[in-house]
């Protein structure tokens, strides 16, 4: 069978703030509103559970999650935070059905980012850009946690 492409919406939902960490939320879906909200919050209990046990290190850090909806009933929890001033780190987290999250596994030659969570990271890597030139003090954290984008990707 033929790949026939689509497009998916992107919507920004509330930050999150776990263990010191401040990121940004994005749900990814084909049709918005199709994420069931006790998954997202259960999405983000488990992201806050592992930055306070310290398997998710992202204290003090900026960033930004992707909840992508993928399936039916499968789902990646994309965390990525920027470090070094201007490095983009990720970790991944995948759900299938009633499975709890779990880290993806690792390979050797591996997928980053699909063609609709690029619509994401590409805003992101413009707003930490515009952070970057600005004077990086408590108003410009605050604008960068405030710019996020919406819509069709």
């Amino acid at each position: 069978m033929e790949y026939t492409h689509y497009p998916k919406q992107l919507t920004p939902r509330e930050e999150l703030v776990a263990n010191g960490a401040h990121l940004k939320w994005y749900d990814l879906e084909r049709d918005a509103g199709s994420i069931d909200p006790a998954l997202r919050e259960s999405a983000r209990e488990f992201l806050c559970a592992e930055a306070d046990s310290g398997r998710l290190d992202v204290r003090g850090d900026l960033g930004f999650v992707i909840l992508h909806r993928c399936g039916g009933s499968f789902y990646f929890l994309i965390v990525c935070t920027w470090r070094n001033a201007n490095e983009l780190w990720e970790t991944v987290y995948a759900k299938e059905g009633d499975e709890p999250f779990a880290l993806f596994p690792q390979g050797t030659h591996k997928g980053t980012y699909c063609v609709w969570e690029l619509g994401a990271v590409l805003h992101e890597q413009m707003a930490w850009t515009r952070y970057l030139y600005s004077p990086r003090d408590a108003s410009a954290v605050r604008d960068y946690l405030g710019d996020q984008r919406s819509g069709t990707v």
